[in-house]
């Protein structure tokens, strides 16, 4: 079973977010061992999405590469606002 890392990394990001309508999760790049992902959230949401030192984001990509680890692949997240 393949896992949707856009629907997985929306799924997670959008309760934490004030405007859960603005957020963007698009696939940049994926060869067979890397996953690259892009989130983008409103410039209001990044601190919440970011987290006290990064600790939020981190949470999100150990779930993720859990997820890509299962599937033998390695996952890139690249937060940021628009």
């Amino acid at each position: 079973m393949t896992i949707n890392f856009e629907e997985l990394i929306k799924n997670m990001v959008a309760p934490l977010v004030v405007n859960p309508n603005d957020i963007v999760v698009k696939t940049l790049d994926e060869d067979e061992e890397l996953l690259t992902i892009q989130v983008l959230v409103n410039k209001e949401d990044l601190g919440r999405v970011i987290g006290k030192n990064g600790k939020i984001a981190q949470a999100i990509r150990t779930i993720a590469y859990a997820g890509a680890s299962k599937e033998g692949k390695r996952i890139k997240i690249d937060i940021d606002s628009f």
